[in-house]
Order: C-alpha cells, then sequence, then structure tokens
C-alpha cells in the first residue's frame, strides 16, 4: 500500500468532489481540445468545418462514467499532482466512447442518438438537401465510419498529450490499447450474433463484457490507477469490482433498451427489439416462453415495430420471467462488485465516490 493510501484509509470522510462539476471540467476539457483540432482543420475548407462540428456534438453530453471511473481510479492510488493532466487523460475515454456511438449506430442503423439524428442520418439529410449525386445512405454512412475514425485518432492523442509524466502515461496507453482492441472485437462479436440470429446467455454474456463492461468501468479504473503508478495487485482488486460492475451497467442499459422511456433515454421505445439486438435479456426470455410465444419474439426481432408491436413485445417478456430475472443478476453482480471494493487496499475516500458512481450506474433510467 502506498503512502498516500495509508494516510486516508480507515477515515469516513465524504469524497470532495462534486460529480457536476466534474462533468463540467471534462465538457470543457473536450471543447477546448476539439477547438484546438477545428483551428488547422478548417484550412481544408467546408467539408472539414462540417465534421468538425459533428464532432463537437459527438462529445457534448453524457453522464461522463467512463472519465470518472478513470479519474477514480487514479484517486484509489493517490491524489494527482497534476488535475488539469488527469482531466485531460480522463476525457480521452469520452473520445473513444463517442467513437463507439458513432460507429454503432451506423452498424444499428439508428436513426437517433440522444435526442438527435445520428450522425449518418444527419449527413444523409445534409446529402439530399444539397441535391448532391450519388448515394445519400452511403454519403451518410462513409461520414459517420470516418468521424468515428477521427474521434478515435484523437483519444489517443489527448491521452499522450495530457502532459502527466511520460512513463505512466506510457502505462497507461498499454490498457488504452487493451480497451480499444476489446471492445471492437466485442462489437463484431455482437453483429456476428445479430447476424446469425440465435440467442444464449452465454454468447451474450460475453458480448456484454467485451463489447461495454471493460471499456466502461474496468479498464477506465485501470487506466487512472496506472496513471498513478499503481501496481499489479491494485490493478487486481480494481478488476475484481470493476468488470462486475461494468456487466451489472451493461444489462441495465439492455434493460433501458428495450423498456426506458424516450422521453428520457433520447432513443426510440423498444429500440432495441426493432435493431434486432440479441442481449443477454432476449436471450432468457426465449428460454422461458412458449413455443408460440417463443417463435413470435424471435421473428420480430430486427424488424420495424409500431408502439403497439413494442409494448406487446415489452409484455411476452415480463411474461417470460426474464425482466426479473436480469434485475436479479443486475443486484448479484452490483453487490459482487460492492464486495469486492470493501476489500480493497485503496483510499477510503475512492471508496466512497466509487459506492455512489456504481449505485449511479447500475440505478439509472438513462
Amino acid at each position: 500500500m502506498s503512502e498516500s493510501q495509508e494516510d486516508t484509509t480507515g477515515t469516513n470522510e465524504a469524497p470532495s468532489w462534486d460529480p457536476a462539476e466534474f462533468r463540467t471540467g471534462i465538457e470543457q476539457t473536450l471543447r477546448e481540445f476539439v477547438d484546438q483540432q477545428s483551428a488547422w482543420l478548417a484550412e481544408l475548407g467546408e467539408d472539414a468545418a462540417r465534421l468538425v462540428e459533428h464532432a463537437r456534438t459527438s462529445v457534448s453530453g453524457g453522464k461522463r462514467f467512463r472519465a470518472s471511473f478513470c479519474w477514480w481510479g487514479h484517486l484509489a492510488v493517490a491524489e494527482p499532482d497534476d488535475r488539469v493532466g488527469l482531466l485531460k487523460a480522463c476525457a480521452s475515454l469520452e473520445l473513444l466512447h463517442a467513437s463507439a456511438l458513432v460507429h454503432d449506430d451506423v452498424m444499428d442503423a439508428s436513426d437517433v442518438r440522444r435526442g438527435r439524428p445520428a450522425t449518418h442520418r444527419a449527413f444523409e439529410a445534409l446529402h439530399r438537401e444539397r441535391r448532391w449525386s450519388a448515394s445519400a445512405e452511403q454519403y451518410g454512412a462513409a461520414a459517420a465510419i470516418l468521424l468515428g475514425d477521427l474521434l478515435l485518432s484523437w483519444s489517443d492523442e489527448l491521452l499522450r498529450t495530457s502532459g502527466l509524466a511520460a512513463p505512466r502515461v506510457l502505462e497507461a496507453l498499454g490498457y488504452f490499447d487493451l480497451t480499444r482492441s476489446e471492445v471492437v472485437t466485442g462489437q463484431f462479436l455482437d453483429v456476428s450474433a445479430q447476424a446469425r440470429g440465435t440467442s444464449d446467455v452465454d454468447t451474450a454474456m460475453n458480448v456484454v463484457r467485451y463489447k461495454s463492461a471493460k471499456y466502461s468501468i474496468e479498464r477506465p479504473l485501470h487506466i487512472g490507477a496506472a496513471l498513478a503508478g499503481a501496481d499489479g495487485r491494485t490493478i487486481a482488486e480494481l478488476s475484481r469490482f470493476g468488470l462486475p460492475l461494468g456487466e451489472a451497467f451493461q444489462l441495465r442499459d439492455d434493460l433501458l433498451g428495450v423498456f426506458g422511456d424516450p422521453e428520457v433515454t433520447g432513443k426510440p421505445a423498444g429500440d432495441d427489439l426493432s435493431e434486432g439486438k440479441r442481449t443477454v435479456l432476449i436471450a432468457l426470455a426465449l428460454d422461458g416462453l412458449s413455443p408460440s410465444d417463443r417463435e413470435h419474439l424471435d421473428t420480430s426481432l430486427g424488424k420495424p415495430l409500431t408502439p403497439e408491436e413494442v409494448g406487446d413485445l415489452r409484455r411476452l417478456i415480463d411474461a417470460s420471467g426474464a425482466h426479473d430475472q436480469l434485475e436479479q443478476v443486475i443486484v448479484a453482480l452490483t453487490e459482487r462488485a460492492l464486495a469486492a471494493l470493501d476489500a480493497a487496499a485503496i483510499r477510503e475516500e475512492a471508496r466512497t465516490a466509487l459506492r455512489q458512481l456504481a449505485a449511479a450506474a447500475t440505478q439509472r433510467t438513462v
């Protein structure tokens, strides 16, 4: 245990951290970074400027969970010497997240993101409005793929140029590289499961783990801790907390994708159903339904659905017991994560904050 850990372990002080203020700091950091990129990209003309504006939109808003877990991964080990530099490092994860969302919307053919047209739909609309030649859909997809690539490149750049100590940044970049490989591979596992049109809990949980759980919580904790000079034992302790919590986080997201309120989530009702998502929720529902109801749910996935049809499928999922089962799994995973957190040799201030973040991540409505 480091000297900084020994100084605070065993105290009950509340963390001197305001989540809203932290999110504002991340927002400002991202805005300043995009402004810097915009300054030289403006020389490339109107098209480049338009791409940057969509980048600005893509990184705006959100809960900033990944940045928050990175911040507290660092403070679990030590107080930061350079808070501005650590904010930049944390914000790099939000650029990675924005990249994943832009690409995800193309692959899922989503129309809406956070209450706004998805990037590819916005560029499609521009193409039609300007009456350009060739395919509007292809232009929209190409623009979104390239924007996602740009955001991915920027995420690496922001971490590398954060100004933190180079050896620590190099250590963190190892976890950052793992994060990117995992989320890309996890996304491919997801689209492959949808393509096969089959559902089983083990496959769906593998998608949960690699597409979302690791890059949402476990790896941000690792990156923050590595920036603080954490040893292997601390990294392992943070994994025992972060991985089950990340799984609970994504399972909550899967429930919201079916049962969430569009006014709150910014996505159409039952969006995961019309996109044909083969989630753990769907796998459990198919296991619990009668043959005729199972066929009805299975053949309805991935098709345009009316609100009435969404309501009908929701009732089937509820009747299967899958909704209640998944709530129980979320509770069990969260309890496992919190038990690991209680046992971890980390600074008490961070333990308190991570408990609060765990509740926010698993009990949310958006």
